[in-house]
């Protein structure tokens, strides 16, 4: 008896060669896809997004961030933790300031462009 795979018990196919190869070619690793989805998990806390948007913008202490966002310091450096461990933003001290910025202008680029896409939809 034949072994049907997960495919033909759903549907005949229907993608050209060109198109499966093309999928299966640049599809991520499973491993790539996790880390993507921790990557973007990042983006579902509202506090988080408001201080990935001001980094975008300029570097920032963890006072100069709470005053702006309206937030308390707690809530600042616990988040900036949680953003430093996933490797987007980096810091810089200066005497007894630690500034943090974004890593990567990429993630810049993210944040910018996703509030203009935002703002266009409207």
């Amino acid at each position: 008896m034949m072994k049907k795979n997960a495919r033909d018990a759903v549907c005949n196919k229907i993608v050209s060669d060109e198109v499966e190869v093309l999928i299966r070619t640049y599809l991520p690793s499973n491993e790539i896809l996790s880390e993507m989805c921790n990557f973007f998990s990042l983006f579902s806390d509202v506090t988080r997004v408001k201080m990935l948007s001001a980094l975008a913008i300029s570097e920032l202490c963890v006072s100069d961030l709470a005053g702006l966002l309206e937030l308390n310091q707690t809530t600042v450096s616990h988040q900036l933790k949680l953003l430093r461990d996933a490797g987007m933003v980096d810091t810089r001290r200066t005497g007894k300031i630690i500034y943090y910025r974004l890593i990567n202008e990429k993630f810049n680029d993210i944040m910018l462009t996703g509030a203009e896409n935002l703002k266009i939809k409207r």
